[in-house]
């Protein structure tokens, strides 16, 4: 172990109980914890050699729980306004569209965030495979990947068949 690690480690315990004291919530505080510690670890070049680690550690942690919660603020005004928008758009004279697009927004609320994002940047933004592979930071195959089985999942789900339930195993030949 290093000394870096040795550092770092000695206040995990601290970050941790901040993290907890923030969301209340210990896997979301673990969560937090990992987010800081990534950042940290990704960043150490840019960190002033003369600085205390432990308020630098904490301030990484902090803004990272600022940034996920308007992140998650900007995410469910968005969602509102586009159920708003929904019903707007059907009017008073169709509720059964306003509710069918509210399940779909639920159902895309559903999804991993990776097939959930691929979907978003290629179905409504109208990237293309390999823009939306840039802004991912994937290959392009993993682009059409996500977006095929997130296709199929949003299908499925919407359609009302939800999730298969068990998958068939596959049997060996020999």
């Amino acid at each position: 172990m290093t000394e870096r690690d040795a550092r770092i480690e000695a206040v995990i315990p601290a970050l941790r109980r901040f993290a907890w004291s923030l969301l209340r919530d210990p896997d979301a505080a673990d969560d937090l914890v990992q987010d800081c510690l990534e950042r940290a670890l990704g960043r150490w070049h840019l960190r002033r050699a003369d600085g205390d680690l432990k308020a630098w550690l904490f301030a990484i942690l902090y803004n990272a729980h600022v940034s996920g919660r308007r992140r998650e603020a900007r995410r469910f005004r968005l969602l509102g306004e586009v159920a708003g928008m929904a019903e707007q758009a059907t009017g008073p004279q169709a509720p059964d569209a306003a509710m069918q697009c509210a399940d779909v927004l639920r159902h895309l609320d559903a999804l991993p965030e990776e097939q959930r994002a691929t979907l978003l940047l290629v179905g409504v933004e109208g990237l293309g495979y390999e823009e939306a592979a840039r802004v991912l930071g994937v290959p392009v195959g993993t682009v059409m990947s996500r977006l095929s089985r997130g296709r199929e999942r949003l299908r499925r789900l919407v359609e009302g068949g939800g999730e298969p339930a068990v998958p068939v195993p596959l049997r060996v030949v020999r």
